[in-house]
């Protein structure tokens, strides 16, 4: 069971903002920085950058404060029995990086909502959203090496999976993060396991089977509403990847996992 004190996300600070509690909390705290900010680890004050979480086991020394005009952040102070917290590899009291800071800040925002409001599955709702939460930042932990281009690079492949019918180039992305074509290309394999363009066309791919498996459309209007602006194009692009064409899919309906 997990018990919410108090959450808030988008919380902003002045910069002589200090947090100082040496004994700690009975309870838990988390904590996610939007900003750079100090944290007392390893018996120092050290320099982390934005987008880092840390976790304060109850009774734990917390301290922390702004190196800027302002320090931004989401916290939650929590009691729970839930084996997930109270038994997490997760650091201690030592800030790490988040893969995804955009997602566990909206996971923040429905933790702040559901707390706020007496509905009928408030408890179970809060107790998902927590541990989605922690899956989230037990994936941040595994992640190795998160560099400055991290983030615009999650930014553009969300941007991607979303709206796969854009016309996107290699030059048109790069120039989004003020990088050259090359070295995208190079950074996102090396990111995501896959080149960009590969990335799109799976993306519009991944579109037009839900189109062929669950609308009318055409052939045709599927491949303009994918991105595709010569149907011969696509067909051949999507019997490449999922090893049979438009038609052949939309008739027989074979396995969604092509």
């Amino acid at each position: 069971m997990n018990t919410i004190f108090y959450a808030e996300y988008d919380a902003a600070h002045h910069s002589q903002f200090v947090f100082d509690i040496p004994e700690g909390h009975d309870c838990w705290l988390l904590v996610v920085t939007q900003t750079p900010a100090l944290f007392w680890v390893d018996g120092k004050l050290q320099p982390y950058p934005s987008h880092c979480a840390v976790l304060y086991a109850p009774h734990q020394k917390i301290y922390y404060r702004a190196c800027a005009e302002q320090y931004v952040n989401d916290w939650i102070r929590f009691d729970t029995d839930e084996l997930y917290v109270t038994d997490t590899s997760l650091p201690l009291g030592k800030p790490f990086p988040l893969d995804d800071p955009e997602y566990c800040r909206k996971l923040f925002q429905l933790l702040v909502a559901e707390h706020s409001l007496q509905k009928d599955y408030r408890e179970s709702s809060i107790d998902y959203l927590l541990r989605t939460l922690f899956n989230k930042l037990l994936e941040s932990c595994d992640q190795e090496n998160i560099g400055p281009q991290h983030y615009p690079l999650m930014k553009l492949r969300t941007a991607i999976h979303n709206h796969p019918s854009h016309p996107w180039t290699v030059a048109a992305m790069a120039k989004t993060l003020n990088i050259s074509p090359g070295y995208l290309q190079s950074i996102y394999k090396k990111s995501f396991g896959v080149s960009c363009m590969d990335d799109v066309i799976h993306s519009r791919i991944r579109l037009a089977k839900e189109y062929l498996g669950h609308h009318r459309y055409t052939v045709v209007e599927i491949a303009d509403r994918c991105g595709y602006r010569n149907v011969e194009h696509f067909c051949r692009q999507f019997k490449q990847i999922t090893g049979v064409s438009p038609k052949q899919f939309k008739e027989h309906r074979p396995d969604r996992s092509l």
